[in-house]
């Protein structure tokens, strides 16, 4: 099968054809398209490594390089039967860096409160909520994912740049996955190091990463469901963060797994744990837990092999019959620990954790790995 491809667009990085002869992989250098002109591009796939009835699209290296339509809108997959031999396609433009981004499917961002009383830790926190575009002309209830250090998520100014959870989810909400509430709480700043750490004082002296996660499980979640139109049980439930914000959401999901059965892991700092000597539970019928891990190359010589360590620890504690997880890893040989690049790795981790359809992804990296233990 021969697919041929003209582009107007002044774009000189590599094209791919992605769909569902390669799970929609689309940085898939077995099918990088050949340059046969100044804008003309074209690849043969064998026949065999196709099915009958082809769905597929264009990218330039990755869903948040995806090709547009003349209007800048999210093409549709294109469909041809395999039986015609030979396609001839045209691409107008082509997304970069996830944008553009839609004003229309922007989240509302709200403030639950400048000053959120943290009853365990006698003191206050801003929190919170960013809620689907549509959320006030619907009646729908929405899963809750509570991500830590809000600062950093979506507010401009922070030192360390952001995430850019806002304009990621609205181009999720784009492609009909956009149906999440984020409650993000901020850090207690001088405290934050004290209520990221779980029970270690050498890390951290009077270590309150117990207190802080009874504050999210037993305080802000209560109410949160109490004002908000959520899905309240564990099935639609997570928790993350990034660096010492996902170690404390790893011990959330471990002691609170009737609460949480999703975690957003970003660059752990599992350095606190080298041992991973997490608590772990005693159950009649192990609690499913999906799991996405992120980590960069370029973090430290430890960080990649600290997560490859944790995941045989996972698969260990689900033959003691402890859990069953379920977990996808994925490591960015560019990656540093910077909000850059967890603001890429966002989308693609609530994807997968909260819809996990293949069918037109968000992103399926090559060097990404799904477990079903």
């Amino acid at each position: 099968m021969r697919f041929e491809l003209y582009t107007e667009a002044d774009d000189d990085r590599s094209i791919y054809i992605t769909g569902n002869f390669n799970n929609w992989n689309p940085k898939d250098y077995r099918y990088k398209l050949k340059q046969s002109g100044n804008k003309n591009y074209s690849i043969e796939i064998e026949n065999h490594m196709l099915p009958d009835h082809i769905e597929y699209k264009f990218t330039k290296g990755g869903w948040e390089n995806v090709e547009l339509d003349s209007y800048g809108n999210i093409s549709p997959n294109r469909k041809v039967p395999k039986c015609l031999g030979k396609t001839t396609d045209i691409v107008e433009n082509w997304r970069f860096n996830w944008g553009p981004f839609k004003k229309e499917f922007f989240p509302i961002a709200e403030i639950i409160s400048e000053e959120f009383y943290i009853p365990q830790l006698e003191r206050s926190r801003k929190v919170w909520a960013l809620l689907p575009y549509d959320y006030y002309i619907s009646d729908k209830h929405y899963p809750v994912l509570y991500l830590q250090d809000a600062q950093n998520l979506f507010n401009e100014g922070s030192g360390y740049g952001n995430w850019e959870i806002d304009r990621k989810l609205s181009v999720l909400a784009e492609y009909g996955r956009g149906d999440v509430i984020i409650i993000a709480i901020e850090h207690g700043s001088e405290d934050r190091i004290k209520e990221y750490i779980f029970d270690n004082d050498h890390v951290a002296n009077g270590s309150e990463g117990k207190k802080y996660i009874r504050f999210i499980t037993d305080t802000l979640k209560p109410f949160v469901d109490q004002n908000y139109r959520t899905k309240r049980d564990r099935e639609n439930t997570g928790i993350g963060g990034s660096s010492l914000g996902a170690l404390i959401s790893i011990y959330s999901g471990f002691l609170y797994p009737e609460v949480y059965s999703k975690l957003l892991i970003f660059s752990p700092s599992l350095w606190v744990e080298p041992n991973n000597n997490f608590p772990m539970m005693n159950f009649r019928t192990p609690f499913n837990i999906k799991i996405y891990l992120y980590g960069g190359e370029q973090e430290g010589s430890k960080m990649v092999k600290r997560i490859h360590v944790f995941e045989q620890y996972l698969k260990r504690w689900e033959k003691k019959n402890l859990f069953d997880f379920e977990f996808r890893t994925s490591i960015n040989p560019e990656g540093t620990h910077s909000e850059f690049y967890w603001s890429q790795e966002f989308p693609r981790a609530i994807e997968w954790l909260f819809y996990d359809n293949t069918e037109n992804p968000v992103e399926v990296k090559p060097q990404q790995k799904s477990f079903k233990i």
